[in-house]
């Protein structure tokens, strides 16, 4: 039963955060970094048990990182969904949200984007996305291919960095969302961005 002294352990356990998150980092490289030579050492159970928990991590820290690009302006507009094997940038600028997907290494455009490499949710679209899906928030999907020729090359993670390797670089991300902006200027769009943002899928 959960009680009072359960919650008590559990706050003093999620103290502290920059040092968990140094501590978990750390460990986490020395297991990947050991490989065979730790995990022999381990039980089926304990095999299970860890993948378990890394599942449920995983699929927390993936919730929280969606959520990263679902506060722009106008807060009529939808978030756009993020596409599986790829990410999204996104950018307000004068009161009108502007998104951009884009695939990782390996992944195409199932539709040609080469035109249209952004969608748009504004007043002027009644607060809905301007997507070649009917209705809704998706604006593409990614789908395993050798080669990428459906967007233009910016919408295209390179190979070995894909959209999570990027985000782990604040230099890395920062270009991405640089080249969208330059991007939507060169099409006209002038204005103060705001509200910037890369999500991965």
């Amino acid at each position: 039963m959960f009680t009072a002294a359960n919650d008590e352990t559990i706050s003093g356990n999620c103290s502290s955060e920059f040092q968990r998150f140094e501590r978990l980092s750390a460990e986490l490289q020395t297991a990947v970094e050991c490989g065979n030579k730790l995990q022999s050492h381990w039980s089926p159970n304990q095999t299970a048990a860890l993948l378990l928990s890394m599942r449920n991590l995983t699929d927390s820290l993936h919730k929280h990182q969606l959520k990263e690009c679902q506060h722009g302006e106008p807060k009529n507009c939808s978030a756009a969904e993020v596409p599986t094997n790829g990410g999204l940038t996104c950018v307000t600028v004068n009161n009108k949200r502007y998104c951009k997907p884009l695939c990782n290494h390996g992944y195409d455009f199932n539709f040609i984007k080469r035109s249209r490499f952004y969608e748009q949710c504004s007043k002027e679209t009644g607060y809905k996305w301007t997507t070649q899906y009917v209705g809704g928030n998706k604006l593409a999907v990614c789908i395993s291919s050798p080669i990428q020729v459906s967007g233009v090359k910016t919408s295209y993670f390179p190979q070995d960095q894909d959209c999570l390797r990027t985000k782990t670089s604040s230099q890395l991300e920062n270009h991405v969302i640089d080249t969208f902006k330059a991007e939507l200027k060169n099409q006209g769009v002038l204005g103060k961005p705001n509200y910037a943002c890369l999500t991965c899928g």
